[in-house]
C-alpha cells in the first residue's frame, strides 16, 4: 500500500459487540489531509474514531492505519475523546496535563529533555494557555481545560490525529485557534480525522466529508458532498442565508446514543 496512505477503510462495519452501528465504510485518508466526519449524536461518528484508534474492533471488512492493524502504532496517532476524568480525579496542573503527550514518545517512565520542553510550551503557546501552566485543571473554565487537551495533542507531534468534538466548550477565539492549529499540522505532513457539528468551520478546512446517520449518507469533497438533500437526510432539517449553511438538529428516531453503550 501506498506510505503516503495513512488510513484505509474497506467495507468497514463498526459498532458494538454483535451490534452494527455502520456498515460499509469506505474511505482513505492521505499525509496532510484532513476529514471531517459529520452527524447527530448517536450517528456512528465517535464509534468509527474508537475503531481507528483500537477502542474498539471492526465488527467486519478491512481498517489499516499507515498500512496495519489499528494500534500497532501508538506513537504515531494521537487520539482526543469527548470525555476526561484524570484531571478530576488527580490533582492535575496544566503543563502536566500537556506533556502527557510527549508520553508515547518516551514511555511513562523515560525522561523527558529540552526538546519536549520546547515543544510542550509551543503546544500551550499555540491555544494560549501558556500563562496557565501552573492552575490545577479542575479550577479551569470548560473553555480552558478544552485548550488545555488540544495543546496535549499537539505536543504529541503525532502523524494522525484523530479528534472527538475538538470544538467543544471553545468560544469563537479558541475555535480560530483550533483551525490555526490544525492547518499548521497538516501543513506539516499530519492526516487529520475529526468528528463534529460545526459544517462551515470544517468544511473550510477539509479535504473530505463523509456524512453519518447510522449509514453513510455521502463522502467526498465538501463542494460536492454538503448539498441540501444529503444534509437534509443527516439531520432532518437544513436552513440556509446570509451566505452560511446552518443546519437545525432535529431527532432521529434511531438516535439512541452511541456514546450510551
Amino acid at each position: 500500500m501506498d506510505k503516503n496512505i495513512y488510513l484505509h477503510a474497506s467495507r468497514l462495519d463498526i459498532g458494538y459487540k454483535d451490534e452494527a452501528i455502520v456498515a460499509d465504510i469506505n474511505l482513505e485518508l492521505k499525509n496532510g489531509q484532513a476529514l471531517a466526519l459529520i452527524g447527530t449524536n448517536g450517528s456512528g461518528k465517535s464509534t468509527l474514531l474508537r475503531t481507528i484508534v483500537n477502542l474498539l474492533k471492526p465488527l467486519n471488512g478491512a481498517l489499516t492505519v499507515f498500512g496495519k492493524a489499528p494500534g500497532t502504532s501508538p506513537s504515531r496517532v494521537a487520539y482526543l475523546g469527548q470525555f476526561h476524568h484524570g484531571g478530576f480525579i488527580l490533582p492535575l496542573r496544566a503543563i502536566e496535563v500537556v506533556r502527557m503527550g510527549r508520553f508515547p514518545m518516551h514511555g511513562l517512565t523515560g525522561r523527558m529533555g529540552k526538546e519536549d520542553d520546547e515543544i510542550v510550551h509551543s503546544a500551550m503557546r499555540m491555544m494560549h494557555i501558556e500563562k496557565l501552566g501552573e492552575m490545577p485543571l479542575r479550577y479551569m473554565s470548560g473553555g480552558q481545560q478544552q485548550r488545555t487537551y488540544l495543546s496535549q495533542v499537539l505536543a504529541h507531534r503525532a502523524d494522525l490525529l484523530v479528534l472527538d468534538e475538538p470544538t467543544a466548550g471553545l468560544d469563537a477565539g479558541g475555535r480560530d485557534l483550533y483551525l490555526q492549529a490544525m492547518r499548521s499540522e497538516l501543513a506539516r505532513g499530519a492526516a487529520v480525522i475529526s468528528a463534529t457539528h460545526d459544517i462551515q468551520e470544517e468544511a473550510n478546512m477539509c479535504d473530505h466529508v463523509m456524512l453519518l446517520a447510522r449509514k453513510v449518507i455521502a463522502y467526498g469533497p465538501p463542494s460536492t458532498t454538503l448539498t441540501p438533500e444529503a444534509l437534509l437526510e443527516t439531520f432532518g432539517i437544513v436552513v440556509t442565508g446570509d451566505k452560511r449553511l446552518r443546519v437545525i438538529e432535529s431527532v432521529h428516531g434511531h438516535d439512541h446514543g452511541e456514546d450510551q453503550h
